[in-house]
């Protein structure tokens, strides 16, 4: 008896030795992940260097520097600011609505104060309205509209115009300078300006200017993790390259399609994103030929955008089909494109009563034959379009039609552009932010195309803000540049942001806003 109580105890003592073992291993265990995510933490680095080359100063509505608009964006602020679909979104402004075709009504964040701790209030927007039409600045054109602007009280403002603006709203996209801090001041580059943004200017030398959060920032809802950014100063573009190379600069940022040439393919991570350069064929719905679509579709089919986009562009540039297929919330996941199909170009002008005979297509008519020749107006200072030109012709001779270029000196080239004295004109144009098509399908469009339809759709989407509705009309209006085919869209350039491959946090530049989500970053 007394043998198997001792054999109970030593049982119950190995039992209770065994579950010690395994609550000391787990606590061990949970003090070794506490203590690794504490080194973790300290680990963090929260500081970021950026560089800028050809530093002119650090005013955004007075440098004229891209990469100064880009980081301007952390420290000032607009009314509205675009998102990663490229829609309006609220910033220092609470809503807009439009009055009637020259008035809008703008409601102003009240919650707001500038980084020296002065109340954001209207009079800083009317300030820097008059600033942008006293002085040249990238942002002028934004304002060019604009007559005057009524104060009706500290937080609302109506904003009148000389004439209509398809979305205008999009034009409040500019930073907003503060009235009360240059009271005193001259408005010049070599004041630094205070803003409102996620961060202020700390520190401006020679070499590298500082940012550190602005603790004053309306936006609590946001805990930026970076609490420094250096920004190196370098005297050239090649310069910076270097530095970046060298792993001194944590990103850059560029609209040069031969950036791999100065910075190489390895050690760094890259986002490329479709750029605003637009390029395209106008063909002009009036002249002899291209009045009748069966020649436009052809053309559309027999030319192979890819092809261009290689032998030109050794593929830094993107294909494209349509004006907003950058990646517009109004305008997504569709083709407005006929697309690369010879033998569709041949049926069609088939079907249309034209003969291919002795490699040209030609057409009978009124006891007159006519073979398909036309003439394509190109810049011929600008060697790469004329090579885009050459290659187009060469596409369009391989499938029997006739293309002539005409190399057009600069002031040669506006007239036919104004007097559209063209069978097709190639054309480069900066999209703007808003999908305003005016270029496209307004009146005197480049295309001299005109259609009722379109008028209508045109006058119905400048004045309404259902996105139902925009969405619906802006597919109809793709229909109808694939149906009518009054221009062929050809590519856009290629914007691209490097960075180090130590950055932590979801880099998802967009061409507005290269810093879309830095609160998250950190090394």
């Amino acid at each position: 008896m007394k043998s198997n109580i001792f054999k109970y105890i030593f049982i119950i003592f190995v039992i209770a030795i065994t579950i010690f073992a395994v609550v000391k291993i787990q606590s061990d265990n949970e003090e070794q992940a506490d203590n690794n995510q504490e080194n973790v933490e300290k680990e963090k680095v929260t500081e970021i260097t950026l560089g800028i080359a050809s530093f002119d100063n650090i005013n955004p509505i007075i440098s004229n520097n891209k990469n100064i608009q880009d980081i301007s964006r952390l420290i000032y602020e607009p009314l509205f600011t675009i998102s990663s679909d490229y829609k309006l979104e609220s910033c220092l402004a609470e809503e807009v609505a439009k009055q009637n075709a020259t008035t809008y009504i703008v409601k102003l964040k009240d919650n707001v104060r500038w980084a020296d701790g002065e109340k954001f209030l209207a009079e800083d927007v009317r300030f820097t309205v008059n600033k942008l039409k006293e002085i040249g600045s990238i942002y002028s054109s934004n304002v060019q509209h604009i007559t005057s602007i009524d104060i009706v009280d500290d937080y609302t403002i109506n904003i009148n115009l000389d004439q209509e603006v398809p979305f205008f709203e999009y034009n409040l996209t500019f930073p907003i300078m503060s009235y009360q801090y240059y009271l005193d001041k001259e408005f010049n580059s070599t004041i630094v300006p205070v803003g409102t943004g996620m961060y202020k200017v700390s520190d401006v030398q020679s070499s590298y200017i500082t940012l550190v959060q602005n603790s004053n920032w309306w936006n609590t809802s946001v805990k930026p993790t970076l609490t420094k950014i250096t920004i190196n100063i370098y005297s050239t573009i090649g310069e910076m390259y270097n530095s970046f190379k060298s792993g001194n600069i944590d990103l850059i940022s560029t609209q040069n399609s031969d950036i791999q040439d100065y910075i190489g393919t390895i050690g760094y991570a890259a986002k490329e994103l479709k750029g605003r350069e637009h390029d395209f064929i106008a063909f002009n719905t009036q002249s002899t030929f291209l009045s009748r679509s069966e020649v436009r579709k052809a053309i559309s089919y027999s030319i192979d955008k890819t092809n261009i986009v290689s032998s030109v562009f050794n593929n830094r540039y993107y294909t494209s089909s349509f004006p907003l297929d950058y990646g517009s919330w109004i305008y997504q996941e569709q083709d407005s494109s006929t697309g690369y199909n010879p033998d569709q170009a041949k049926q069609v002008l088939q079907d249309a009563g034209w003969t291919y005979r002795n490699k040209f297509w030609q057409k009978t008519e009124n006891r007159r034959t006519q073979r398909l020749s036309l003439n394509l107006v190109v810049k011929a200072s600008d060697s790469t379009r004329v090579a885009v030109a050459q290659n187009i012709k060469q596409q369009l001779a391989n499938q029997g039609i006739e293309m002539n270029i005409i190399q057009a000196n600069d002031e040669q080239y506006t007239n036919y552009l104004n007097n559209k004295n063209y069978d097709m004109i190639l054309c480069s144009i900066n999209l703007s932010l808003s999908p305003d098509l005016t270029t496209f399908f307004g009146s005197n469009n480049l295309a001299n195309y005109a259609n009722d339809e379109v008028n209508n759709i045109m006058n119905e989407v400048k004045n309404t803000t259902d996105e139902n509705v925009l969405r619906e009309r802006y597919k109809r209006l793709g229909e109808i540049y694939k149906n009518e085919v009054p221009y062929l869209s050809l590519y856009n350039n290629k914007f691209t942001v490097a960075y180090s491959t130590s950055l932590v946090g979801d880099v998802a530049p967009t061409w507005y806003d290269v810093f879309n989500n830095i609160e998250n970053w950190y090394k």
